[in-house]
């Protein structure tokens, strides 16, 4: 595991349940602010998906955006969780999580 896929995972961690975060908010976290696919690259190739919560990060425009076991699921625990998911939307007002 690369330093920054480790960096990545650990702010991931910190991201409560009934919260979500962006791709772009973990990148500018980091002080990398255009390193956004980055941080999706990182985040896909996550060893642990269940016990490193990757599914609490979305896009910035609030789409659920990919998950390794599918957005279906994704969007089924952030319910589950306390995130109400409209469509492939999620209320970033509401739920967004910040560093």
């Amino acid at each position: 595991m690369s330093e920054f896929q480790a960096r990545v995972l650990k702010l991931v961690m910190i991201v409560p349940k009934g919260k979500v975060t962006t791709y772009k908010e973990i990148a500018r976290a980091m002080s990398r602010p255009r390193a956004y696919r980055a941080v999706a690259n990182a985040l896909a190739r996550n060893p642990q998906p269940l016990k490193i919560p990757c599914h609490r990060v979305v896009k910035s425009n609030g789409e659920v955006g990919g998950y390794k076991f599918g957005p279906k699921r994704k969007a089924r625990l952030l319910l589950e969780e306390g995130v109400r998911v409209k469509g492939t939307k999620i209320n970033l007002g509401e739920y967004l999580f910040r560093f």
